[in-house]
């Protein structure tokens, strides 16, 4: 595990999908692989990708007001686009880096194992096919082992240089499940990334030589142990597509942002750039607005660790580095108070973040047994998104989990 402490203390990471295929507004590389597109259609757009309204310093400063800590951008989608080697008369994966160290932000690069244009890519066939796919494999008895070790040999050079050229935080792969893991020989690979840069993050996107999990587009229920990370669009559509303008609201992604650190993971927000480098106003809204919610409550996002296992809270909570500070998530209006359950340890005070102190009282309980801890909560307490409530405590945390009679 090469796993370092500034992730799992980032909390919230900004997702970048820019590619050609913002060019036409298609889905990036899909669209060709299931037919939307012919292929040479989808690559009649290298030609009009010109990245001419692009700017490192804006997008890094917008990412910092959102509340972020990394962002993570598609070098290399599985249509095997390499962004760093278009011919844009400047380098735009370098700017980006540079950008996003000058607003102290870590940066994380995209790349895909899979590439749907290399002519060595569809070359072998793993034990089980997903589905039958030119771009993907080839037919039954035409494999040519000879042509996939000269493919994994430029894979691994295209690796190599984007360590060598951009020094990331966090390599973020992706498409390893189209070869069994004896074909990408992905150990090797984890063995050769870390001896170039011992302290970079690898995703779990690796066949189990990853460092962390990445779940999309749903906080998982039971949060994955260890850490991990959610992927989540804006709208519905990873790259810029003009015609999707279903865009979560501010308070949406608030509140799945907090259910996320409670579950002990981190939010990676994405956006998708106009094929010109620019961030449209309902994207760049929206993280404008998650960041304005998350600074005046940073201190129970930041440094956190996951709050109360499930039962406890109605809602998500998070907990000090320390332990002894709770942080209750309150999403909806209470009437009249909320209730923690299982508290071990008593309440030595309860504030709203940000703002006074509140009535609190512990009810019933018996010997060991703890009561129900009442935070009671009048209309002017609340947070238009999301209240926080922080419970002090004469201790660090201890829940009680189990009601057994002898």
């Amino acid at each position: 595990m090469s796993m370092q402490p500034w992730f799992p203390d980032a909390k919230l990471g900004i997702f970048v999908h820019w590619g050609i295929y913002a060019v036409d507004g298609v889905a990036e590389s899909w669209s060709f692989f299931n037919g939307q597109v012919s292929y040479a259609d989808y690559m009649k757009q290298l030609d009009r990708f010109t990245a001419a309204k692009f700017d490192a310093e804006a997008w890094a400063a917008l990412f910092a007001e959102a509340g972020a800590r990394y962002a993570v951008l598609t070098t290399k989608h599985h249509d095997g686009v390499a962004l760093w080697e278009l011919p844009l008369g400047r380098d735009v994966v370098a700017e980006y880096a540079d950008a996003l160290r000058r607003h102290r932000l870590k940066v994380g690069l995209y790349f895909s194992h899979l590439d749907w244009s290399h002519p060595d890519y569809a070359t072998v066939r793993p034990a089980e096919v997903e589905k039958e796919n030119r771009f993907a494999v080839p037919e039954e008895g035409r494999e040519d082992p000879a042509r996939w070790e000269r493919f994994l040999a430029f894979h691994r050079g295209q690796i190599a240089e984007l360590q060598e050229r951009y020094a990331p935080d966090l390599l973020w792969f992706d498409g390893d499940w189209e070869r069994d893991p004896a074909q990408w020989r992905m150990d090797e690979l984890k063995k050769d990334i870390q001896a170039r840069q011992p302290g970079v993050i690898v995703n779990g996107r690796m066949l189990g030589h990853g460092d962390y999990a990445t779940p999309e587009q749903g906080v998982p229920i039971e949060p994955p142990d260890g850490p991990w990370e959610l992927c989540l669009t804006i709208n519905d559509s990873w790259g810029w597509q003009a015609g999707d303008d279903n865009h979560k609201s501010v308070r949406q992604l608030v509140r799945i942002f907090a259910e996320t650190i409670g579950g002990g993971g981190n939010l990676l927000l994405d956006v998708g750039p106009r094929a010109d480098g620019t961030i449209t106003e309902e994207q760049a809204e929206r993280l404008r607005g998650l960041g304005a919610w998350i600074a005046p409550h940073a201190e129970a996002v930041y440094g956190t660790r996951r709050g109360l296992p499930p039962g406890h809270f109605n809602g998500a909570t998070t907990v000090s580095a320390d332990g002894r500070r709770l942080y209750l998530f309150v999403f909806d209006r209470p009437n009249e108070y909320v209730v923690v359950r299982g508290l071990r340890n008593a309440v030595v005070g309860a504030r709203v973040l940000g703002g006074p102190a509140v009535r609190h009282e512990r009810v019933g309980g018996l010997g060991h047994v703890p009561g129900w801890e009442y935070v009671y909560l009048g209309d002017e307490h609340l947070d238009p998104l999301c209240t926080v409530i922080e419970l002090e405590l004469d201790g660090e945390l201890e829940v009680y989990r189990r009601h057994t009679r002898d």
